[in-house]
């Protein structure tokens, strides 16, 4: 008698194991099947991005640096374009591959979903903007059309992404992108930065940390095969070429130079005052809005009352009050030491 039992269970055990792996659209084999197809679109998709990228310095992608910009193996890789030409995304020439149109559209709006996402980090969050970049990697893959234009709208529907890249429009078009590297300037030559560029992330990084972002007026000192020397909003600047020409400007006409020495009201001791001179221009959307609402605006005097047990935030007198700013938020406000 126990026997049957026994075998009637186990029947009733496999049966309900069975039922949770297969179980239509909720079940653990769809789950997998589904995350299996999510991740190979990923893959596509990025592939295809790559190849635009290609396109647009004017090249073609191979097996190879496929392979290498997805991170797998060239079998991975080689099933990655087999389906984009079976899609007649992609079309392979003598072991080289290109876009087709349609593959050219596709990749487009990836990369409009992409900087689209950028500019919203670097407006709605407090996100430090070496991590936009690898974010909008992961983001711009879960847009439908309708949400991404929701998006768009919801921005302004702007025309380049807070890097200075060009954003492509709804219906594919985009424009070249602006500017020439930095390096390319004479000595002697203004310029304004419209494009740092964000690959790699190291080097965007560096960029970062010297303070430089798009709409900075700059001046050339001097390029050297060891060093490139230049003024960017009265702030002298030394980078490696290599580093300098990741940043593209466009060449204006001759200025006057603001009267200087500036400094960040982060270099404030307390107890000195000062006056602002300008906010710059990493200080972005609300934040910048807020800064401007504290009073922080050109001509107002400051002055460092106090600082935290650990040296930062510090409390500055500004028209009558006492606010209290983090020394990256006092990094983006340039001032003049009173005399």
């Amino acid at each position: 008698m126990l026997e049957p039992l026994l075998a009637l269970v186990g029947g009733l055990l496999v049966l309900a194991a069975l039922v949770g792996l297969f179980w239509p659209d909720r079940g653990l084999y769809w789950s997998v099947l589904r995350g299996r197809r999510a991740t190979q679109r990923v893959l596509m998709e990025d592939a295809l991005k790559h190849l635009y990228d290609c396109e647009s310095k004017g090249r073609r992608g191979s097996l190879a640096s496929v392979s290498g910009v997805l991170d797998v193996t060239r079998n991975r890789a080689a099933d990655v374009l087999e389906q984009l030409e079976t899609g007649e995304l992609v079309a392979n020439a003598e072991g080289e591959f290109e876009l087709t149109d349609e593959g050219r559209q596709y990749a487009l709006r990836i990369i409009r979903v992409h900087r689209l996402w950028e500019s919203y980090l670097s407006r709605k969050t407090g996100l430090d903007p070496t991590t936009w970049h690898r974010e909008a990697e992961i983001r711009e893959h879960i847009l439908t059309e309708a949400e991404t234009e929701a998006l768009s709208a919801s921005l302004g529907d702007p025309r380049f992404d807070p890097h200075g890249d060009p954003i492509p429009t709804a219906e594919g078009d985009i424009v070249p992108p602006p500017g020439q590297p930095l390096t390319d300037l004479e000595p002697g030559a203004f310029a304004e930065i419209v494009h740092v560029e964000d690959e790699p992330e190291a080097v965007f990084a560096q960029l970062v940390a010297e303070g430089l972002y798009p709409g900075m007026r700059v001046r050339l000192l001097e390029s050297t095969p060891q060093r490139v020397r230049f003024v960017a909003d009265a702030e002298e600047h030394v980078l490696a070429p290599v580093l300098a020409a990741n940043l593209s400007v466009l060449e204006s006409p001759r200025e006057e130079e603001p009267e200087g020495p500036f400094e960040r009201l982060s270099g404030l001791s307390v107890g000195e005052k000062a006056e602002v001179v300008s906010l710059l221009p990493g200080l972005r959307n609300a934040e910048r809005r807020r800064m401007m609402d504290l009073g922080l605006l050109p001509g107002t005097i400051v002055e460092a009352e106090l600082r935290g047990p650990s040296g930062d935030p510090t409390g500055y007198r500004i028209r009558g009050a006492v606010i209290a700013l983090r020394r990256d938020q006092a990094d983006h406000i340039r001032i003049r030491r009173s005399a």
